[in-house]
């Protein structure tokens, strides 16, 4: 399989397990929810969780690659707040949590722009293939 096979798969494994993570140990994801969103923290982290079960599913899927990775695009800009006020929560931490913190606040942009990847090759596959057969 080649590596732009398996780009979308691997993004796919990465939601996942971040989604699985928040139903077994919801817990820490309740902590950086924002106050200022209406409803329960562990409301928050059990939706976020679902989403990112839902689009690891629809990247799975060559049907539905682009949509979900344009959704998950879209997802990993709309959770940044949460990434902040953890950074905020934890600037008084010992340094190695604090570090983690603060380490991924910069991991949004190359996931943005993994998820970007993922739907533009699979809008050149969709594309590509719809073209065949035709003169």
């Amino acid at each position: 399989m080649s590596r732009s096979a398996r780009s979308p798969l691997l993004l796919a494994g990465l939601l996942a397990a971040a989604g699985t993570a928040h139903f077994a140990a919801p817990r820490q994801f309740d902590h950086i929810v924002p106050r200022s969103l209406p409803g329960s923290p562990r409301s928050w982290t059990y939706a976020s969780g679902a989403a990112e079960l839902a689009l690891a599913a629809g990247l799975a899927l060559p049907r539905t690659r682009r949509t979900a990775a344009l959704a998950a695009a879209a997802f990993f800009v709309g959770v940044f707040p949460a990434n902040v006020k953890m950074a905020v929560d934890w600037r008084h931490r010992p340094a190695p949590q604090r570090a983690a913190a603060l380490g991924r606040l910069p991991l949004q942009v190359p996931l943005v722009l993994w998820a970007r990847g993922v739907a533009k090759a699979a809008g050149n596959a969709g594309t590509a293939g719809s073209t065949e057969g035709r003169a």
